[in-house]
């Protein structure tokens, strides 16, 4: 398939990503990345080279281009950082000849060394795999060496910051030269770089080596969740399962939710029974317990999700999701969590509840509970609970009359 020249092609984004081009707004930006990189993975399916080449020209205009943009939520830098992930493997994988990869590697050393902010700092991780092979990768930590001796060298009166640390090291492992790094790294530094240490000893090998050095590394300024990760990969490439998921493996798959830190779980282990991983994550979080109820209910644990929602507290828009989701179904456990729903909302729980989501958990429970024939001592129960609660509760106020309060 004949290739579209770069010069000749018109990327939609290039026009939107111009100095200072968004202001400070972040959402817009952010919207602005995700469909640049659409745009770039579209053109992958059909011209893998040319798609590399709008990636390259992509990641040279982020930062110019989000210089003014409020960072302090975080949002954008998380943005950027998925960009580059996605972007890496187009560049990393197009068969491009020798001189056109080049080319895109010195643009992008220029962009990195510019990069002020900094928002593609971690393009520097992913300097190896960008190379594509290991001659190149060989040829540029040969570059990069002297200067990143100098800028870890244990003399403090030469050793500083220099940007292209990371992907000296991650170029020197592409290469293979894992003896260089630990040599290299042999000073007191940051984690970013130990890591590399790390996980040259383990592609030497030296994998019991490996994790007692990255132990080493944990302390103030080190994400336990990183060296919990790093660890738990040797062990699992070591085939030592049972010990990656002991010593490791509950804390390196934390996700944004509850729920999908035991999918991650679950995902890695399949051999763990889920009845057992759910139990052995709640109890890393002694106090909430309730908040594993969706994980256990999405796993098919029905009694243990009730049983975790009984013991702390627990959403209770998420309790009624649950009872309507299941009031057909399984109207009995439908009821329950109704019932833990009205629960936690008259002891005061939830985030802005107002009684809409009172009438809403009722009408739920009650629909439940005339399906699994229990409608009468639902109702009863529910008159209790709101006839307990303190004067002006909002469980009683929403619900006095229909309960006959």
């Amino acid at each position: 398939m004949a290739t579209a020249s770069p010069d000749r092609h018109k990327w939609e984004f290039k026009a939107r990503f111009r100095r200072g081009a968004f202001g400070w707004r972040s959402q817009p930006a952010i919207q602005r990345v995700k469909q640049a990189v659409a745009e770039i993975r579209k053109v992958a399916r059909v011209d893998p080279v040319l798609a590399a080449e709008g990636a390259v020209t992509l990641l040279e205009r982020l930062s110019p281009a989000l210089e003014l943009v409020d960072s302090s939520s975080g949002a954008i830098g998380t943005a950027v950082n998925n960009a580059i992930a996605a972007l890496v493997p187009i560049v990393a994988e197009a068969p491009a000849d020798a001189r056109t990869r080049e080319g895109w590697l010195e643009r992008l050393w220029a962009a990195h060394e510019a990069d002020s902010m900094p928002y593609i700092e971690t393009l520097a991780d992913y300097w190896g795999e960008l190379c594509a092979s290991k001659q190149v990768a060989a040829d540029w930590a040969d570059r990069l060496l002297p200067i990143t001796r100098m800028a870890l060298s244990p003399d403090k009166t030469v050793r500083g910051h220099f940007h292209g640390t990371a992907a000296c090291l991650s170029a020197l492992f592409r290469a293979e030269r894992y003896a260089e790094i630990v040599d290299v790294l042999q000073v007191d530094t940051i984690w970013p770089y130990k890591r590399w240490a790390v996980k040259s000893l383990a592609a030497m090998g030296s994998k019991a080596e490996a994790i007692r050095y990255a132990e080493s590394g944990r302390g103030h300024w080190t994400s336990d969740a990183a060296v919990d990760a790093i660890c738990e990969e040797i062990l699992l490439s070591s085939g030592l399962v049972d010990e990656a998921y002991s010593r490791y493996g509950l804390r390196a798959s934390r996700g944004g939710t509850y729920l999908a830190t035991f999918r991650e779980v679950a995902r890695k282990y399949p051999h763990k029974a889920p009845r057992d991983i759910l139990a052995d994550l709640a109890s890393t979080t002694p106090g909430e317990e309730g908040k594993w109820f969706a994980a256990a209910k999405e796993a098919g644990l029905y009694e243990e999700a009730i049983v975790l929602a009984s013991c702390t507290p627990c959403d209770p828009r998420t309790l009624t999701r649950a009872a309507r989701d299941h009031a057909d179904e399984r109207p009995d456990f439908a009821v329950r969590a109704g019932m833990l729903a009205l629960h936690w909302l008259s002891n005061g729980y939830g985030y802005e509840i107002t009684g809409v989501d009172v009438r809403d958990a009722y009408s739920t429970t009650m629909r439940a509970a005339e399906k699994a024939g229990n409608a009468g001592e639902t109702r009863a129960w529910l008159a209790k609970l709101a006839a307990g609660e303190r004067a002006g509760g909002l469980v009683a106020s929403t619900l006095g009359k229909e309960l006959g309060l």
